[in-house]
């Protein structure tokens, strides 16, 4: 093959040689006079008469002409000689060439003649023509490679054929080559050719030939092309198996066997193994020739022992010794259970991290000159050792503190704002939070592009450091224009009323970043993105949002099994965003072996176009206790309005009609007082503050409320009764993206001297929502038949320390610890004697929508409860 390529080359190398040669003697002979061109146009193209000599000159001079000197010949003085070839002897022309450029519309024809000076031939024609000034350079280029051939004496390329190749298409070969047909005949643009398809990585041979026409040159590029993968084989490999080496492979099944790309791989695979600390993994492979023009390719890797970091040294440092800096970074040396935590492993970008770390930790505790180096790493035998030189220098204190500049309020207050003054030593961290906290107070007032810069002054002498915040205000920024897009179901005023920046007032930091919060929360969108350019003028600013949507309609089902129940389902089918606009329509279904319930909500969150939710539930539940039987219908009209920030105020009136039969003589005494049809009339009222961040899965933020049942009385039925129930709940960030959940729950609730207290609105608990590792209704006074009879109050609190398990895909994991209890009419509430469980889960926030999987154990069970575990789950799906 190669023997094939070589000839080829030295055959159009010999070619090259002659043409060079050849051309040298043209160039030294050849001496072209170029007159001016008449303009025949309706338009003012007088221009070109003088421009069109100058481009063809220069065209005729990349080719090898002489141009010769004409002088100042004037167009009139060239119609007017007899004799042109005079003019060409005089100034010792061997071509004197002359034209016209005509235009008829938007087509021009570009003619030209060009003489032999010293011969007696008649002028040779020339002519191209073309459509719209802009196609007129090109015109010029063709004319001077037709002029070219004719005074060089050079062939022409009539014809380019290519053959041989089966699987690479023509015109993809045709592209990459320059000779194409009608081009003057060089045999270096040929060898430039026969590059350039070699380069391609496709052919193994190239070979071409040049057969002569009566009218020019016929070129044939005959290839042949390299064989294709059939099978892609792996020896070798322990630590990566075949489809994850693959994976990293641009080379596939039935691509075409380029070598090149056979070496790229290659060097990504022993990159893949550096990447887990085989530095000594080696890799080749074999090409094995088969029948078809295929191939099969044998790769072959040599793993070797996996490298670990033996130490990690660190030089210069005295006032923090080399385990306090250790502890700081990612990067560790091998432990006895490095098998397990990766300890020992090498990953260049974590270790990137741990400088940087290491320079902050310094910077922000004094040392404002300490410089951490590069690591050194060394490879010896089986072991990594890294030495990190460090540069500590001296602690500095905090000086004097200031603000300067544009002051929108008295240094004083600003001063307050800024935690850099209550620290004893300097920090780089605090300084920039300072900055953050100044932007934001600043921003807040309308002054978007406000700008502010920290003057740190060292003092060597002292060891302080001084800090001025300079400040440049700038202008109050407006709110030009608001433009939303990407949302093709959510109306733009559903998005615009939870913003709370407007358009024409002033920018407000704050209260675009509470108005982003506030699209996260309802969960319409899977992503948001902000950008706020500046308007038509200084003093104005576009707001840019783009939101992609996400489904928001959810089936959810979910399950378990109780010693009550047996098993159990519940199940639901909701669209929180109906017609885009908001709306929230539900259907809740809970169907076990003992009770039912079903659910027809409807909320609409802004009544009226004013943040006054608004809705209705109908219901219908029936239920088999151990000793009686329940069935309920009802209604409730409901209402809720921002009353303070975070925080709305609810209101609820229910309508209930519920039939207790069934009854057993082994029941409850609560149950049998409620024989026959009770008629409820209840009011609620509560007032809920929520700064979650999220519904599921928050990371972040409080949700409390505290809610007043009023049944009877005024309002009529047979249920009377008044009951209190306060709810708190605090989600807390803590490191490495975990987050730490503390709830209390407590209520209270007595009957009213006018109606009854039914037993089913007693207080019970147990459950996933609750208590768990308990059934429901485990926890509970009960009678002397062991039967739940409900208490009039109670307690509960739920720790729980959340974890990502699969951050990427919303996979967390979580351990809790519940405690609780409910209590009869004449027993204290006795927090010493709280009942507790504790276990650990799985949520998910799935595109079928959040599942939960928990466990939970009961430690020290009281009597009548079992302290076996159990297992509960709720899951969902978006449609």
């Amino acid at each position: 093959m190669f023997k094939k390529i070589s000839l080829s080359l030295l055959i159009v190398a010999t070619a090259i040689m002659g043409l060079m040669f050849t051309t040298a003697s043209a160039q030294d002979s050849v001496k072209v006079g170029v007159l001016p061109f008449e303009i025949h146009s309706t338009k003012n193209y007088t221009y070109l008469k003088n421009e069109i000599p100058a481009i063809l000159k220069k065209h005729l001079k990349q080719q090898g002409a002489d141009i010769a000197d004409t002088g100042a010949v004037s167009l009139e003085e060239l119609t007017q000689s007899a004799n042109i070839r005079t003019m060409g002897e005089k100034i010792a022309a061997d071509f004197i060439l002359w034209g016209s450029l005509t235009w008829i519309g938007k087509q021009f024809s570009l003619d030209a003649r060009v003489l032999e000076t010293f011969s007696t031939t008649r002028p040779a024609l020339y002519s191209v023509e073309g459509k719209g000034i802009e196609a007129l350079p090109k015109a010029l280029k063709q004319l001077s490679r037709d002029i070219g051939i004719r005074i060089f004496k050079r062939e022409k390329v009539v014809r380019v054929i290519i053959t041989g190749n089966k699987r690479i298409e023509t015109d993809a070969i045709s592209k990459k080559i320059k000779t194409q047909p009608g081009d003057v005949y060089l045999p270096k643009s040929l060898a430039d050719d026969l590059k350039t398809i070699y380069s391609m990585g496709y052919f193994d041979d190239i070979r071409i030939e040049s057969e002569e026409t009566p009218d020019g040159k016929s070129i044939t590029f005959f290839v042949k092309e390299k064989p294709t993968i059939r099978v892609i084989r792996l020896k070798g490999n322990v630590v990566y198996d075949d489809d994850e080496i693959k994976e990293e492979l641009d080379i596939k099944t039935g691509s075409i066997l380029n070598i090149f790309k056979i070496q790229k791989n290659i060097k990504r695979i022993e990159e893949l193994y550096q990447e887990k600390n085989y530095h000594h993994v080696g890799v080749s492979y074999k090409v094995l020739p088969l029948d078809n023009n295929q191939a099969d390719l044998e790769i072959t890797v040599s793993e070797g022992s996996k490298i670990r970091i033996k130490s990690i040294t660190f030089e210069g440092n005295k006032e923090y010794d080399s385990d306090d800096l250790k502890d700081l970074m990612k990067t560790s040396e091998k432990g006895m259970f490095s098998w397990i935590t990766s300890s020992g492993d090498l990953t260049p970008e974590d270790l990137d991290q741990d400088i940087a770390r290491l320079n902050a930790f310094y910077h922000n505790n004094g040392y404002v000159k300490a410089k951490v180096g590069d690591p050194a790493i060394e490879h010896k035998d089986n072991w990594i050792y890294i030495t990190i030189k460090v540069d500590e220098g001296p602690r500095f204190k905090i000086g004097s503190v200031a603000v300067k500049g544009d002051l929108v309020v008295p240094e004083s207050n600003l001063l307050r704002k800024i935690k850099i003054s209550k620290k004893k030593y300097f920090s780089r961290e605090t300084v920039r939070n300072d900055m953050l906290v100044l932007n934001d107070l600043y921003s807040d007032e309308g002054y978007a592009y406000v700008e502010i810069a920290p003057k740190i002054e060292q003092n060597p002498e002292k060891l302080i450091v001084n800090i001025t915040y300079n400040i440049e205000k700038g202008k109050q920024v407006y709110f030009e224009k608001i433009n939303i897009t990407g949302n093709t179901k959510t109306r733009d005023k559903v998005i615009r009323r939870e913003l709370k920046v407007y358009e024409q007032e002033l920018y407000s930091g704050k209260r675009l970043k509470r108005g982003v919060r506030n699209l996260y929360r309802l969960d319409f969108f899977e992503d948001i993105k902000i950008e706020t350019p500046k308007g038509s003028d200084d003093d104005k600013m576009i707001l840019n949002i783009d939101v992609t949507e996400k489904a928001t309609g959810t089936f959810s089902v979910g399950g378990g099994y109780s010693s009550v129940e047996n098993a159990f389902f519940t199940g639901s089918i909701s669209e929180r965003n109906l017609f885009g606009r908001g709306f929230i329509l539900k259907f809740n279904a809970e169907i076990g072996g003992r009770s039912n319930r079903y659910t027809l909500s409807f909320t609409d969150p802004w009544l009226f176009d004013i943040p006054l939710s608004a809705g209705f539930d109908i219901y219908n539940r029936t239920k088999d206790y151990n000793t009686y039987d329940l069935d309920s219908i009802g209604g409730t009209l409901r209402g809720s309005y921002p009353v303070l920030d975070y925080t709305r105020f609810f209101l609820s009136y229910t309508y209930d009609i519920t039939d207790v039969h069934n009854i057993e003589e082994s029941a409850p005494l609560g149950a049998q007082d409620m024989e026959g049809e009770n008629t409820m009339s209840k009011l609620v009222s509560s007032l809920i503050y929520d700064s979650r961040d999220r519904v599921f899965n928050p990371s972040e933020g409080i949700k409390t409320s505290f809610a007043v049942q009023y049944a009877g009385g005024i309002l009529g039925g047979d249920i009377g009764y008044t009951k209190y129930i306060g709810d708190f709940g605090w989600y807390i960030p803590m490191f490495w993206g975990t987050v730490s959940f503390m709830h209390g729950r407590a209520g209270y609730v007595q009957e009213n001297t006018d109606g009854k207290l039914p037993i089913y609105d007693r207080f019970y608990l147990g459950g996933i929502n609750s208590m768990r590792g308990f059934d429901w209704h485990d926890i509970s006074p009960k009678d002397e038949n062991g039967e739940p009879t409900g208490g009039d109050k109670f307690v509960q609190f739920n720790f729980e320390f959340i974890f990502p398990l699969v951050k990427e895909a919303g996979v967390m994991g979580v351990t809790f610890f519940d405690m609780g209890d409910v209590y009869g009419e004449d027993v204290s509430v006795d927090m010493a004697d709280l009942q507790m469980s504790a276990g650990a889960g799985i949520r998910w926030f799935s595109p079928m929508g959040p599942i939960r999987l928990e466990y939970g154990y009961i430690l020290e069970a009281e009597e009548g409860i079992s302290q076996d575990g159990r297992w509960e789950f709720t899951m969902g799906q978006a449609f």
